[in-house]
């Protein structure tokens, strides 16, 4: 099964072209990125290539190029196929990109060399087949990416952001070894295949499973270690393009990678879910706050990677997988375009009016948009549907119905009424088409969704409530947005609660010192 290790050709073509841009540091360096560029482009061949072989030639797990298991061996199923064309995909653009964004800067050839370092510690992640491997590309992505980080070292704010991401990346990496130590002893094996496979539920799993869900928290920079995040921004525009299309979901992919053993912890899920659903909905308040373009997109990703959160604590690992993909490609593209955005909106002298929606415009939107999905629903398949997957389809019905409101009010144009309507037609035929397609392609690669217990109904109707109150808030905000109340609200969202100054100040100033 030869063809099992071609997934290690792209990681080590992007490596080669890293220790080449390494050899030209400094300003211009000739043809290293558009060396890079190719590699990358070469990187991503070989991950659409393997993909086309798992299809033909089915799972499996290389040998181990090592010893004691410990060594490189590939992991090449439909999670891994699916993480290394993604990520691969993602890196070509941003290189491609980078040659232009960085071209004149002193240091080139070395943000080109710890840019492809970085993305190829994220392809040996996403192919990992045993966990020694798992947790040496865990801690060289943190270790790179820092590198990046500081692209700008003279800057005190980017100084303070990589410090405080370095602090966070150390804690995460602290649970997940952890995490391996209790699998390793619970099954006697480091190939992550085997232990999946031979999975039992005892107090070491248990265990694995918080550790593996805190390590998972940390790198997906949920609350209340959310800060760094939105702290980064200092870096160039590429390193936030990579970052929040490509190693944040790092965290994501530990949960689906490790599927079998969180369904060992229950208990475990049920704080995902909670965590989850908490930041999805604290950072989507949040970024409607954030005046600067980038600040709102890294608080539009704390809000998403929570949100893919709250899917794997309801066990929808699928639809998980399928946001990772879907957010990593809109939010490339919004990074790298971001500086379009903001030169068109500026060009815009006379914006037309604004439609608000009355009280009854709101509810007569949310009705429709319950109706239209229940129809959609009904004719495409609330058969064989989880629970979980049916309710996590009213939550993002939720959002089409705000959508709608604007286009029910009563000062909306007739076109932008059929325009919300058509958008939310599609939006519920395209969610029930994905979780199709996705369920099929990760059909024995990840466990199915258990039927929820009362813990799980409870958290499912609270999630339900929860995501529906606010999509009432933000469509009715017009209407009660002049009341003082609003505007003290807007500044303590604004700022984020102040969840991270109480970080900072927990910290004890650990952010100003010299990282470890």
């Amino acid at each position: 099964m030869f063809y099992l290790y071609l997934p290690l050709l792209s990681p080590l073509i992007l490596i080669a072209a890293a220790i080449h841009a390494g050899r030209h540091p400094g300003l211009r360096p000739g043809r290293v990125p558009k060396l890079a560029e190719a590699a990358a482009f070469a990187a991503f061949l070989v991950a659409a290539i393997a993909a086309v072989l798992l299809v033909t030639n089915g799972p499996g797990t290389s040998a181990l190029i090592g010893a004691f298991g410990v060594g490189l061996s590939v992991r090449l199923d439909a999670v891994s196929a699916v993480m290394l064309v993604l990520v691969s995909f993602i890196g070509w653009i941003v290189l491609r990109y980078s040659a232009t964004y960085v071209d004149g800067e002193a240091r080139q050839g070395a943000f080109t060399k710890w840019m492809a370092l970085t993305l190829a510690s994220v392809l040996i992640l996403v192919m990992s087949g045993n966990l020694i491997q798992l947790m040496v590309a865990w801690t060289t992505t943190s270790l790179a990416l820092h590198k990046l980080l500081l692209f700008y070292p003279d800057r005190a704010t980017a100084q303070r952001a990589a410090r405080k991401k370095a602090l966070v990346a150390r804690l995460s990496e602290g649970a997940l070894a952890g995490a391996i130590v209790m699998l390793i002893a619970a099954t006697g094996t480091t190939d992550i295949h085997t232990v999946l496979t031979t999975v039992q539920v005892n107090w070491l799993t248990m265990t694995a499973a918080l550790l593996i869900a805190v390590a998972a928290v940390l790198a997906s920079a949920l609350f209340p270690v959310h800060g760094w995040l939105t702290e980064v921004m200092e870096a160039p525009t590429p390193v936030s393009a990579l970052l929040h299309a490509g190693v944040i979901n790092a965290g994501g992919f530990l949960l689906i990678r490790f599927a079998d053993v969180m369904l060992a912890a229950p208990g475990v899920m049920a704080l995902l879910v909670m965590l989850g659903g908490f930041t999805a909905l604290f950072g989507g308040l949040v970024m409607l706050t954030q005046p600067a373009v980038k600040t709102s997109l890294a608080w539009s990703t704390i809000a998403q990677m929570a949100f893919m959160v709250m899917q794997c604590g309801l066990a929808l690992f699928p639809l998980a997988l399928l946001h990772i993909v879907a957010h990593s490609l809109y939010k490339a593209h919004a990074f790298l375009s971001s500086g379009e955005a903001v030169k068109n909106v500026s060009a815009i002298h006379r914006p037309g009016p604004i439609a608000v929606p009355s009280a009854s415009n709101v509810l007569r939107a949310f009705g429709t948009a319950i109706v239209i999905y229940a129809l959609v629903g009904t004719v495409l398949g609330f058969d064989g549907k989880s629970v979980q997957a049916i309710a996590l389809g009213v939550i993002l019905i939720f959002g089409v119905a705000y959508l709608l409101a604007q286009g029910f009010a009563d000062a909306a144009p007739r076109q932008l009424t059929q325009r919300t309507v058509v958008y939310a037609l599609v939006t519920s035929v395209g969610y029930f088409a994905l979780q199709v397609i996705a369920q099929h392609v990760t059909a024995g690669a990840l466990p199915a969704t258990p039927a929820p217990g009362p813990l799980e109904w409870a958290l499912i109707v609270l999630a339900l409530l929860s995501f529906g109150f606010v999509a009432v808030a933000q469509a009715t905000f017009p209407l009660w947005a002049a009341h003082p109340a609003a505007a003290g609200l807007r500044v303590h969202l604004s700022n984020g609660l102040y969840a991270n100054a109480i970080f900072d100040k927990f910290l004890d100033g650990w952010s100003r010192k010299s990282a470890a």
